[in-house]
């Protein structure tokens, strides 16, 4: 090893024993990128993600479609930001992207989703079903999940940039957007999927949809395929015990899900 990978690499490890945070579940996450680096960079990589697919109209195409998302998302929003309330300040945003052969959808750092009409087309969720896939992905965001892939794409594949990120170098920027786009790409591990799932039942029962249709959904998912698994489950593995640990989590989420209380519809940025 040279010299100056040497150093790198102990620059890389420095920064990463300092560079730890804590999820809401208390577990110890690695973080080389701020979670307000992580909302900044999302907010590039979300545009460069949707400008093109804009420019080939397939962006929000069924009024319909975009208004049952919107108004599913914003119910949750609105739980997510009685549960973090510095969220209020996140540009939340919700594309509908026309493209039926994708069963997916992803959060980003900072509020920015989308969600592929092959999920709807494919999986034909319930709202309460939906809710859940939504609900899950603002778990992701709400738990930093994307700074934390992000960081561990950056010292794994990027130590260099790590540590200039770290440093608030000039030159960074475009490759941590570039991580950002891989956030959402790279699979979650397990714990991730463990918080992100507790999350997002807890904020769709709060939002006033059935938790019962988390169990349902992921059987749904489990049930789709032809050629291959759906997308969504090569980030978001699904298994038995999984619906198991969701299924167990009912009794909890029901009374929540059944207080008689109004569902505002936080309003979502264009």
């Amino acid at each position: 090893m040279t010299t100056f990978r040497r150093v790198v690499c102990l620059a890389v490890l420095a920064v990463a024993l300092g560079s730890c945070a804590t999820s809401p579940t208390g577990r110890r996450q690695l973080m080389l990128v701020s979670e307000e680096q992580a909302i900044s960079q999302s907010a590039l990589a979300y545009t460069k993600m949707i400008e093109p697919l804009a420019q080939q109209g397939k962006i929000n195409n069924d009024p319909a479609l975009r208004a049952r998302v919107e108004e599913i998302t914003g119910r949750l929003v609105h739980e997510a930001v009685i549960m973090r309330p510095e969220t209020r300040d996140w540009k939340w945003s919700m594309k509908v992207i026309d493209d039926p052969e994708t069963v997916n959808a992803w959060c980003m750092a900072g509020g920015k989703m989308a969600v592929y009409t092959g999920l709807v087309e494919k999986v034909e969720p319930t709202d309460d079903e939906l809710a859940q896939v939504i609900g899950h992905e603002i778990g992701h965001a709400l738990a930093n999940h994307t700074a934390e892939k992000m960081s561990v794409a950056l010292a794994t594949s990027l130590g260099v940039t790590a540590v200039a990120i770290a440093s608030d170098r000039p030159g960074a920027a475009s490759a941590a957007a570039a991580a950002a786009i891989v956030a959402i790409q790279l699979p979650n591990s397990r714990t991730a999927e463990n918080e992100a799932d507790r999350i997002g039942i807890e904020l769709a029962a709060r939002a006033g949809y059935d938790p019962r249709a988390a169990v349902t959904l992921w059987q749904k998912m489990g049930a789709v395929g032809g050629n291959g698994p759906p997308q969504f489950l090569s980030t978001h593995p699904s298994s038995e015990t999984r619906q198991s640990r969701l299924g167990s989590l009912e009794a909890e989420m029901m009374p929540l899900y059944r207080e008689n209380k109004p569902h505002p519809v936080h309003p979502l940025s264009s």
